[in-house]
């Protein structure tokens, strides 16, 4: 069985990557499988009111995996995933696993516009979210999806949900009777090639359509164990994932995902308020924590208040955007023990980061360096010639556990990849004399808020509707905090006014994720243009920063 729009790795690579031991040939259920042997007694999971054992979760995620068999789910259907960070994620995610089914990994503050794109780019056959939030019903949200996709089918709710037609509800799923038994469910692996997906990532793309990133049995399970072999992992240690499950980091970089391989906990927090990570830090002696900078800018500020005492803590990884340096070095007056791990990384495969004893020079100006020796990483320049060390370049990467195409993006394909499978990310690096590599900015047009990525076309072309709005561009503007905010810049119809309430109240209506909406307005005469014509966004940018001072 092999599923259509997937562009695998050429016949001699993936050779070469087997030959080497990354690829196992294995399930990624396989290796949550050896964990469940081998931990069977300790704590694997702990979130607001529940604890369960490597053995609990074993039961409970092949109960979901017989009762989602039941209702018809079976090896390579799409299902779109926007949970919260509680215990029913996990079970839920690997009852997926047990099945082969794929998950498409969605976040919970995505909305219609977001979730509609997801479920047609897969042919998703079912949505899994909460039934509502304080500005949305998730209920609402599948009825419409559903009204446009034909292959959307089912819906499994978390939280209280009235059962019947599409509607599932998740915990229900952890205690109905299946009828189906766990023999059937390991049957279908003879069905499952461990190069078919396992997970659908979502790429940060710039064209405001979302690329799938299909990450395989193979590469995803060895993503994560070579990430867990940098972090240093201890029996008895306790992973606090804050950043929603779904996003790449705190899922397998290592992530829930490295740390139950190792035998370690995964403590689960929905909701990411720096007050109450202290305090969980404290209760579950948290030793590591996956953040972006704009929140552990917070939980420096916040220690202030809650005076919480942090000493278990030992590593905090840190991605999503660069790291002042100036945060870095407050570090040890909140987390006295802690050293802060930089990282470098993305959905599509390569990662990089610091390592826990190099020298300080390193830790405190770099990324870091790329984590397994068959990573290929260029740098490039205009014309896709190398450039020497110390000179900028587009970062290029290839290897075991980076992606060679885009699911059913053909187009996008041909310009995201080189002739030889070379992934061009877009990110602006150069290298260091000592091999490793410092972020310079980025080619995409892309704003970084908080480790968020948001597409500069997909926002401009929304405002374009606006009926006051003739020419628009969004652009970043430095923040303390998030790193970079969206600020709109617009040229209005002859007479027409506009404040950013309104335009805020306009792009809300398309139903879009918050995180995405402009927090600040420019209006223009005119906007400056590049010399081949283009809107020329670094002069926005410097007349921001410029009337901002």
């Amino acid at each position: 069985m092999a599923l259509d729009g997937v562009v695998r790795f050429p016949s001699e690579f993936a050779a070469r990557y087997r030959a080497a031991g990354y690829w196992e040939d294995r399930l990624l259920i396989e290796h949550y499988e050896d964990a469940f042997r081998s931990y069977a007694d300790r704590v694997a999971i702990l979130d607001d009111d529940q604890r369960l054992t490597y053995a609990e979760l074993a039961e409970r995620s092949m109960i979901v995996a017989r009762n989602l068999f039941d209702l018809g789910l079976r090896p390579l259907d799409r299902v779109v995933v926007q949970l919260r960070n509680t215990a029913l994620f996990p079970s839920f995610y690997l009852g997926l696993q047990h099945l082969g089914a794929i998950p498409v990994m969605a976040l919970p503050v995505h909305r219609y516009r977001e979730v509609e794109q997801f479920v047609r780019l897969a042919d998703a056959v079912a949505l899994a979210s909460p039934a509502t939030a304080k500005d949305v019903s998730y209920l609402e949200l599948f009825d419409r999806v559903a009204g446009q996709q034909p292959s959307l089918r089912l819906h499994f709710v978390e939280g209280p949900v009235e059962e019947g037609g599409a509607r599932v509800s998740i915990d229900q799923l952890h205690v109905r009777t299946p009828r189906s038994t766990e023999e059937e469910i390991r049957a279908l692996r003879a069905t499952i090639d461990p190069e078919d997906p396992a997970v659908f990532q979502l790429s940060g793309g710039t064209t405001g359509i979302p690329k799938l990133i299909p990450r395989s049995h193979n590469d995803y399970a060895f993503n994560s164990k070579l990430a867990a072999s940098v972090c240093d992992i201890r029996e008895g240690d306790v992973l606090l994932d804050v950043l929603p499950l779904s996003h790449n980091l705190p899922l397998a970089c290592p992530g829930m995902q490295g740390f139950l391989f190792s035998g370690a906990t995964v403590s689960l927090m929905p909701v990411p308020r720096a007050d109450a990570i202290l305090r969980r830090i404290d209760r579950d002696g948290a030793t590591h924590i996956h953040l972006v900078p704009a929140l552990l800018i917070k939980l420096l500020e916040a220690q202030q208040e809650t005076k919480a005492d942090l000493g278990t803590m030992r590593v905090i990884q840190s991605g999503g955007q660069r790291l002042q340096p100036e945060t870095r070095l407050r570090v040890p007056e909140v987390f006295p023990v802690a050293q802060v791990q930089e990282n470098f990384g993305m959905a599509e495969g390569l990662l990089m980061f610091v390592r826990l004893d190099d020298p300080e020079d390193v830790r405190l100006e770099t990324v870091g360096r790329p984590i397994c020796p068959d990573d290929e990483v260029r740098l490039l320049d205009e014309d896709g010639r190398d450039v020497p060390d110390g000179e900028i370049g587009e970062l290029a990467a290839r290897g075991p556990y980076t992606l060679r195409g885009y699911f059913r993006a053909p187009e996008q394909n041909r310009l995201a990849f080189t002739d030889d499978g070379f992934y061009l990310s877009g990110d602006l690096m150069v290298r260091t004399a000592s091999g490793n590599y410092v972020v310079a900015g980025r080619r995409k047009d892309l704003i970084n808020r908080g480790g968020e990525k948001i597409s500069a076309e997909e926002i401009e072309n929304l405002m374009l509707s606006h009926p006051s709005i003739v020419l628009a561009a969004v652009v970043p503007m430095p923040d303390p905090v998030l790193g970079e905010r969206m600020c709109a810049c617009v040229v209005l119809r002859e007479g027409a006014r506009l404040e950013l309430a309104e335009l805020v109240e306009f792009l809300a209506g398309f139903d879009l994720a918050r995180f995405k909406l402009p927090e600040a307005l420019r209006v223009y005469d005119e906007l400056p243009l590049s010399p081949i014509g283009k809107v020329s966004k670094k002069d926005l940018v410097a007349d921001i920063a410029a009337t901002s001072a």
